[in-house]
């Protein structure tokens, strides 16, 4: 029997480790600029197009290669950082592995032009798929440069699956982000397309934060410094005030490497407890110092996750750290029960809707009406808006002798409650309007985020949270497709700052969601001017509102249509939230739209939008046979 295991080539086992350390553009990016950082570099400059795919090049003023070393530096595991496996738990380089470059050139055309200071002149290399293919000495300025061309040139289906041009510039200038805010001692810039995009000076962590986001500044973060036995810790993080709905400006660093702990950020989460909403997601820019033999940075490929020797320590210290920081500008309430606030002491329901032991009932209900306006010019027309007040539902009557007869005069002897086939149920729920229609006075609404309604069998129960979301997604579904919203113009058109990565990502979607009612122009340098939206998010921040859309489109990446993602986001922000109270002319029309959908019975995201409860059921609710 013949032998059947072989030993692979080196240019495929160097396209297989490819696919773990080069995933895409950014990847590229990422270990070409820490390559320059470890080569001493004060000034680096990162040029792309096409997202990266068609070309990549990093410029650095750094010590550069002999040229020898520029030859060896293309073969696996060729390495000037370590030279013992002892060596890797001291090593305080970005990289250490020696297959970054190895692996770049077996799925791309590289060309590296590389000169060292003391001598006259520098050395050319290229490469194609591992293969040298010119080596010569050339003229050259102090420092390297590498240009990456064609990447995955040699392997179709890697190619193909990268995403578009946008997604992956975003990735790129979310690397790019993430260096140069751990290295704001090196200037740094970057062009898109021949674009600039950042031109960052060298300096402090504070103005190469200001530098980057723009609008973070002295008055909405904080800095933060603390030094013990165990880590140093300094950086920003944001005030309270300025925290956002998306995650996408939280970074630690480990020794001026970019990493990513849930446990570390549950440690900074937990210091902003009772300052902010669990919705809600502070900035925060943390920098942590450590010796190198106390953590193993050799987990992951892509080195962004890292083992502590005592990782609870370290998380205690990051939490006091930053509820310090906290402390000294906020004075964080704490609660204390009297010994009045029992349960035999709760005022009752009656109590507090006509507003006694409840100062605040007039401002709950001014926010009510406030959330209630937001979305009620979707349901209502602009006649039932004006007759109709918000409040005036059914469920706030007391209750009458009367009501209490109608109610047992719904309830049926138990022979003529029969089981329902899945057909009928279907056909049961198809048809739970017309009972609507017919008993619209008897529709209400529970705890303001349920619609109750008899029907033919029992009761309907409706999220009206997750109704309206498949009313809204069904409605911006049909713009994309066919028929374009009006846009509902303001008054005075608002400006929105944005950072390099969201605004590409707007610039992506910009043509799609005009379609949905926005009125967007861009203005230039990560600026756009809001000049309309649609009617139902009229009353939002706008700023607010362009993150947060943005925010959730990213978390909808499992969807490949682009309009379909759209319509889910804008359907998820825009729909009436749970505690928001609807007329009763809002809540039939609710019920009329939803069952008007083609998937009535449930959310886009697959929440059950209704509940049928029999009267059989409710029998067996009570124990009655």
């Amino acid at each position: 029997m013949s032998d059947v295991i072989k030993l692979l080539p080196d240019h495929v086992a160097n396209q297989i480790a490819a696919g773990e350390v080069i995933q895409r553009p950014a990847s590229v990016v990422k270990e070409l600029l820490e390559n320059a950082i470890d080569a001493g570099s004060t000034d680096i400059r990162l040029i792309f197009r096409d997202g990266g795919k068609t070309f990549i090049q990093v410029i650095d003023n750094g010590k550069g290669m002999s040229p020898t070393d520029a030859r060896l530096c293309w073969e696996r595991h060729a390495t000037s950082k370590i030279s013992s496996a002892e060596e890797i738990y001291s090593v305080k380089t970005m990289g250490f592995r020696g297959e970054a470059l190895a692996s770049i050139a077996s799925v791309a055309h590289v060309e590296l032009k590389t000169k060292k200071t003391e001598d006259k002149l520098g050395t050319l290399i290229l490469i194609e798929a591992t293969e040298v293919k010119k080596q010569e000495a050339v003229s050259f300025q102090n420092g390297s440069s590498i240009t990456v061309k064609n990447l995955f040139f040699n392997i179709p289906a890697r190619r193909n699956f990268l995403k578009s041009n946008p997604v992956e510039t975003r990735h790129i200038i979310d690397e790019f982000t993430r260096i140069a805010l751990a290295n704001p001692q090196i200037a740094m810039s970057l062009f898109n397309n021949e674009d600039e995009v950042f031109i960052l000076k060298q300096g402090d962590h504070k103005k190469r934060i200001e530098e980057i986001f723009g609008n973070k500044t002295s008055e909405n973060i904080l800095f933060v410094e603390e030094q013990t036995t165990i880590i140093n810790v300094s950086g920003f993080i944001g005030k309270p005030d300025f925290a956002k709905k998306n995650r996408g400006e939280q970074f630690f660093f480990v020794n001026k490497r970019f990493i990513k702990d849930a446990y570390l950020n549950h440690a900074v989460m937990g210091a902003y407890e009772n300052l902010i909403s669990k919705e809600q997601f502070p900035f925060y820019v943390i920098n942590i110092e450590i010796d190198p033999s106390h953590i193993d940075v050799n987990v992951h490929p892509t080195k962004t996750e890292i083992k502590f020797e005592d990782e609870k320590a370290i998380y205690q210290i990051i939490r006091a750290v930053v509820k310090k920081g906290l402390g000294q500008h906020y004075h964080v309430p704490l609660f204390e029960p009297s010994s009045d606030d029992t349960f035999l002491n709760l005022p009752t329901g009656r109590e507090i809707y006509s507003g006694k032991n409840n100062p605040q009932t007039d401002e709950t209900v001014s926010s009510s009406k406030s959330n209630s306006s937001n979305w009620k010019n979707t349901f209502v027309s602009s006649s039932a808006r004006l007759n109709d007040e918000v409040g005036q539902g059914v469920e706030n009557k007391p209750a009458t002798k009367q009501d209490w007869q109608q109610l047992f005069d719904v309830m049926k002897p138990k022979d003529t409650v029969g089981k329902m086939s899945p057909t009928e149920k279907m056909n049961e729920r198809i048809n739970a309007f017309d009972e609507t229609q017919t008993y619209s006075k008897n529709i209400l609404q529970l705890h303001n985020s349920f619609i109750i309604s008899q029907i033919k069998t029992g009761m309907l129960i409706i999220d009206q949270q997750a109704a309206h979301e498949r009313v809204l997604y069904e409605k911006y579904l049909s713009a994309l497709e066919y028929d374009p919203i009006v846009s509902q113009q303001k008054l005075f058109p608002k400006t929105v700052s944005l950072n390099s990565a969201d605004e590409n990502l707007l610039k992506e979607i910009l043509p799609d969601i005009r379609l949905l009612g926005f009125d967007i122009n861009e203005l230039g340098k990560n600026s756009f001017v809001v000049n309309g939206v649609p009617a139902e998010l009229n009353q939002q921040d706008e700023q607010g509102l362009i993150e947060q859309i943005l925010e959730n489109y990213k978390q909808q990446i499992q969807h490949p249509s682009r309009k379909e993602r759209i319509a889910r986001t804008l359907a998820k922000r825009a729909c009436v939230k749970p505690g928001t109270k609807l007329t009763s002319d809002e809540m039939v029309l609710l019920i009329d739209e939803l069952f008007a959908c083609s998937e009535p019975n449930s959310s886009p995201d697959g929440k059950a939008c209704t509940i049928i409860l029999s009267v059989e059921e409710i029998y067996k609710l009570f124990d009655r046979k």
